[in-house]
Parts: C-alpha cells; sequence; structure tokens
C-alpha cells in the first residue's frame, strides 16, 4: 500500500443549508493509526467525515489530501486514496457479495473497464482477508447484518486506498457482529497499515479499538488523544451529561470508561 500523507482539516468549516455544523476545526489524522470520532447526537460527527471525503462541500478552510487542497482531486483520484463506508449503505438487488466487491474497482477502471490481473487479485485479497470466500455468489441481501458489512469493508479495501473512513460502522449489528467486524478493521491497520476514522457511538468499543479518541461537541473538538486520557469521568459528565466510572480491561489492560447512568435517581 502506497504512503501518503494523512488527511489534514485546516481551520474547516461546514454545514447544511443554513446550519453550520463544524466551526473551524483543524484534525491531522495519523499514518497507520484506529482514529474514533465520538460525540453526542448531533456534535457534527459524521459531517467531519463528510468533509474529510468531499462528500460535504467546506464553506471556509481546507481539508488537505496527500498534501493538497482535496477540491484539485477528481472524483477517482479521490477514491483511490480514500475508502468511505456510510451509515447502512445499501445496494440493488440481487447484487453478490463478488459483484459488490468488484465494483470497488470503479476508480481504477471507469464504469465499463475490466478487472484484469489486478483487479482480480485485489478482489481476491479483500474476500480473503474479510472472510467471504465461500460467500461470493451469495445475495447480499441474504447475508446477516455482520456478513452485509464485511462484505462492504471488502468493496473499501478492494479499492485499493491507505485510508479507510467508517461512520457507524456496527449500528444495527448485535454484540458477536460488533466485535467480528471491529476486530476486522484493527487487523487490517495491523497487517496493512491503513489509517482508520469510525464514527462510533459506543464509547467501550472506542475506548478498546482506538489509538486516539476525538471527541466532538457542537461542531468542535473539545478532546483529543489516547482514550485513557481523553474518556475521563469528568468529560463523561460535562459532554454526555452521564454518570461514569473507570475499569481495565482485563484482557487488553486498557482502561475505559464505563457508563453507569445520569447519575439521577
Amino acid at each position: 500500500m502506497n504512503d501518503f500523507e494523512p488527511i489534514r482539516l485546516a481551520q474547516v468549516s461546514a454545514g447544511y443549508g443554513q446550519r453550520m455544523v463544524l466551526d473551524g476545526l483543524d484534525l491531522e489524522l495519523k499514518q497507520g493509526t484506529i482514529t474514533a470520532i465520538v460525540g453526542p447526537n448531533g456534535s457534527g460527527k459524521s459531517t467531519v467525515i463528510r468533509a474529510m471525503a468531499r462528500l460535504l462541500p467546506t464553506r471556509s478552510g481546507v481539508v488537505l489530501l496527500d498534501g493538497q487542497d482535496i477540491r484539485s482531486f477528481g472524483s477517482r483520484g479521490i477514491a483511490r486514496l480514500v475508502s468511505v463506508l456510510p451509515q447502512s449503505p445499501s445496494s440493488p438487488p440481487g447484487l453478490t457479495v463478488r459483484e459488490l466487491v468488484e465494483l470497488g474497482r470503479f476508480p481504477h477502471t471507469g464504469l465499463f473497464g475490466r478487472l484484469g490481473a489486478e483487479g482480480t487479485l485485489a478482489v481476491e485479497s479483500a474476500l480473503t482477508l474479510t472472510g467471504l470466500s465461500d460467500f461470493v455468489e451469495r445475495p447480499l441481501d441474504e447475508l446477516s447484518g455482520g456478513e452485509r458489512q464485511r462484505a462492504w469493508i471488502a468493496l473499501a479495501l478492494a479499492q485499493g486506498a491507505s485510508t479507510l473512513l467508517l461512520d457507524e460502522p456496527t449500528t444495527f449489528l448485535d454484540v458477536r457482529h460488533q466485535f467480528e467486524v471491529l476486530d476486522l478493521v484493527a487487523s487490517l491497520c495491523t497487517s496493512r497499515g491503513m489509517t482508520v476514522v469510525m464514527v462510533l457511538h459506543d464509547l467501550v468499543h472506542a475506548a478498546n479499538y482506538a489509538d486516539r479518541v476525538v471527541v466532538v461537541d457542537s461542531g468542535r473538538i473539545v478532546a483529543d488523544g489516547a482514550p485513557s486520557a481523553v474518556l475521563t469521568v469528568e468529560l463523561m459528565r460535562t459532554v454526555f451529561g452521564v454518570a461514569a466510572k473507570i475499569f481495565t480491561n482485563p484482557e487488553s489492560g486498557r482502561m475505559f470508561c464505563l457508563p453507569i447512568g445520569t447519575g439521577r435517581s
């Protein structure tokens, strides 16, 4: 996987219609790490992802991709460097797992281009890494939620991009499938040196899987650092409005802050 300068947001403001969501936000990704973006509902978490991927134009400031203004790239040029998995992605009925994953090669082949040897290898590698080699002829709509999410991640891997942006990848999944998806993401970061950004609601997942946690509130970054330093009892109270306690994961040794209620009787 090619090295390139990670995405950087410099004084980025963005929003929808008349509503401003991000307000002068600065954020620089670190290559080969997992960053979790967390915050209350409506805080701007997903908007950060959309700005990073140029899915939402900025009102001011600049998003840099490989050291260049992201606006200077064509759509296929961005897709060669950055893969994006939005919330609840959808596909045409009857599309098989292989057909979906092959769509990941579009940035390299164009709409009607042939996969070729390199593309075929990329697709097979993505299917193997996500454990879907035995599912290639299965229609996507016949899979479980966890299997579907792995198929979408395989599509993102087939792109061959160095950065993976995931917007709430565990939404609507049961506990086992949540862990399967997050274990897969962690292994990709380790084995392929991918830079991963995940919007997460579950703060325990953020504490256990992320190298770095960025807390967004009202369109601004209010905390940024290692999970144990950021997810404190005080932050849980002031940002999320909940009481919490500090625990240690007996398997990993990581400390995490577990919400235990609103603190009201």
